[in-house]
């Protein structure tokens, strides 16, 4: 079964993708979406097979590779955090394959785009089941492949094209990072195999390593390396500026990297060397510190973007900058609980914001929308639901949304750590509660509600969307209202221990879900509170008095400009890292080899013997009377200088 789960999207997109012109789109799209529905229903059974029976398993499919001490077998590892994933991913897969059989369905490369997808969902599961670091980079570099050929999908426009590339360049940035911790583990271990090196960890904990001529913690330099990939793969400060880039790819695309696959590749991979890092506490709180300024840094873009898939892309940045604040405080099950829930709403979000670009002709930009609610009611009602749960409706201690089950846990959680670290986070993420209500339900109303904006020909063709993108929809609305209380217990609750078992660690003086439940009052209404700030603010801006924002953006125009250009995260990096590697490389191009090499070389030194060789090779005629003369004028000078020097004499 769990070969199944792992192969059956692999080979939906083998099929899709050599066999797509003999069975035609509509045979790519059967296949593909059949492979992953099986795997997804699979993925549930396995879910509760190891998670609530407790039957993990371990299944060897060949060795892979043997040089020296090194030795490693491709394994598929399935305990309750891989079942979790397979859960997430596959589902999530699997309606995105649904949804983009009508999404997609005037483009004429379908078969390719579903084996895209499929190929995607394979890598995907190929890291979340690794039983070891160099099986767990295969898949973390198959997914940045994925994006890149997903994201420049459209190949034909310009701004996909520089989109994949500059995912693909930012992720490298902190593969290099991942890598070096992988070579840093293999150094330290001289293991790759997780077991070998989890069972390990204890013993290193406190032991100097040699890193840059520099002393340093040996766990904490090779959590920080490792925790680099993570930062690129999931978006985070200061390896963030490829995420609203990747909105340039179909938004069933979209879906799929911000709620199931490459984005949760590094909150994946923090939770699963949970015993590397609960080693090494100035790695948690470096792990806090990026994740908490990172749900405060995204949310502040959001409020002033005007593409609508681009605010829900900076709010998935936000988010994920929540999962890793519960990392960095211990709370690994509370970052992996709000992952799993937020898998339903963001998808949900994404593809509901498809479903408004499907009626409005492709049009993504909020500002020229408006009164849409009465013309696609559907949609509409999908879209609320997502932004309730995004943005954490619910009634403190008693039941809400599915992200106010999980994003309030956080928030609770990082209090509880009771920690100058943690009381930062506390603050940020209680900040960020408040934009993310605010800017959530700006554009619930700028979309849905007052008046339209909308062009007479394009309001004009506004319909709802075909069943089949519906339906995807209405799933995971369920999820979203429901996933947050129905497996809390499981994930946080009472039943934490039986369910996770040993597939998280914490470590002997981590007691963060107990604490959890002794903070104060306040801090479990704090969330609530900013959520419903947001939202009062959100409908006095752009119901009750539509002229607010023009005066709030003039009063504090350059702040407005700070959000607006996204800090100038890519203006600064144009400036240091891009216009210096250009300017070195036409140095090189221009000087380098042009001047230098070419103009000694091929320009040069073999440029004038090949001049030379032709104007004497004008001199073989091939006519013996020329060579007769030749040789009487050759007789005659050396004739003449004999006897001008004296020798005949002589």
């Amino acid at each position: 079964m769990y070969t199944a789960i792992v192969f059956l999207p692999l080979l939906g997109a083998l099929v899709a993708g050599f066999l797509g012109r003999i069975i035609g789109a509509r045979g790519a799209e059967i296949v593909t979406c059949t492979f992953l529905v099986i795997a997804a229903v699979l993925s549930w059974v396995a879910f509760y097979q190891v998670g609530i029976s407790g039957q993990d398993a371990k299944i060897v499919l060949f060795n892979w590779l043997t040089s020296g001490e090194l030795d490693v077998s491709w394994t598929i590892r399935v305990d309750t955090l891989t079942a979790v994933m397979l859960v997430v991913v596959n589902t999530v897969s699997s309606l995105v394959h649904i949804y983009s059989i009508g999404y997609m369905h005037h483009d004429p490369h379908r078969p390719r785009f579903f084996a895209y997808l499929s190929l995607f969902t394979f890598a995907m599961l190929m890291l979340v089941t690794s039983d070891n670091l160099l099986q767990m980079f295969f898949g973390w570099e198959g997914v940045g492949l994925a994006s890149y050929l997903l994201i420049g999908f459209w190949y034909h426009k310009p701004t996909a094209n520089a989109a994949a590339v500059k995912a693909f360049v930012v992720n490298r940035v902190g593969d290099f990072g991942f890598a070096l911790g992988i070579f840093g583990v293999f150094f330290a271990f001289g293991t790759l195999d997780f077991d070998a090196i989890f069972a390990a960890a204890p013993e290193h904990a406190n032991r100097s390593i040699t890193f840059l001529n520099w002393q340093v913690d040996e766990l904490t330099c090779l959590c920080l390396l490792l925790f680099m990939g993570a930062m690129g793969k999931s978006a985070q400060l200061f390896l963030h500026t490829w995420l609203p880039d990747a909105m340039e790819g179909p938004t069933p695309v979209s879906a799929l990297i911000h709620a199931a696959t490459m984005v949760t590749a590094g909150v994946f991979m923090v939770a699963r060397l949970s015993p590397l890092f609960e080693q090494s506490q100035e790695a948690l709180w470096f792990v806090t510190l990026i994740g908490a300024s990172t749900a405060f840094f995204a949310a502040t873009i959001g409020l002033v973007q005007n593409d609508i898939k681009r605010v829900i892309a900076y709010s998935t940045c936000s988010q994920l900058g929540y999962m890793f604040a519960a990392l960095g405080v211990g709370a690994y099950s509370v970052g992996i609980f709000h992952l799993f829930t937020h898998a339903f709403f963001k998808a949900l979000l994404f593809l509901g914001s498809g479903s408004v670009i499907h009626a409005m002709s492709d049009e993504q930009d909020i500002r020229k929308m408006g009164g849409l609610a009465p013309k696609i009611r559907w949609t509409w009602a999908m879209m609320l639901i997502g932004t309730l749960a995004l943005t954490g409706v619910g009634i403190p201690h008693m039941i809400g949304f599915a992200g106010f089950h999980s994003k309030d846990a956080i928030i609770e959680a990082t209090y509880a750590a009771h920690t100058g670290i943690g009381q930062y986070a506390f603050w940020l993420l209680v900040a960020a509660a408040f934009m993310t209500s605010f800017y959530s339900w700006r554009l619930m109303y700028m979309t849905f509600h007052g008046r339209s904006r909308a062009e007479p020909e394009v309001l004009k063709h506004v319909h709802e969307s075909p069943k089949v993108m519906m339906l995807p929809l209405i799933v995971l609305a369920i999820g979203s209202i429901f996933a947050g209380f129905a497996f809390k217990s499981l994930f946080i609750g009472e039943s934490y221990d039986s369910f996770w078992r040993t597939s998280l660690f914490t470590g002997a003086d981590n007691n963060i879900l107990e604490a959890m439940h002794h903070v104060p009052e306040f801090v479990y209404f704090a969330p609530f509170i900013a959520m419903l700030a947001g939202l009062f603010l959100a409908t006095l801006y752009y119901i009750w008095v539509p002229s607010l924002p023009a005066l709030t953006a003039r009063i504090f125009k350059p702040v407005y400009l700070l959000f607006l250009n996204k800090w100038y995260f890519d203006e600064i990096y144009d400036y240091l890292f891009v216009r210096p590697t250009k300017w070195l490389g036409r140095f090189l191009w221009k000087v380098g080899d042009g001047a230098i090499i070419d103009g000694l070389g091929p320009d040069g030194v073999a440029a004038r013997v090949i001049d030379v060789t032709n104007k004497v090779v004008r001199l073989q005629t091939g006519y013996v009377y020329h060579y007769a003369f030749a040789m009487l004028i050759g007789l005659a000078i050396i004739i003449s200088y004999f006897m001008f020097s004296g020798g005949i004499l002589k």
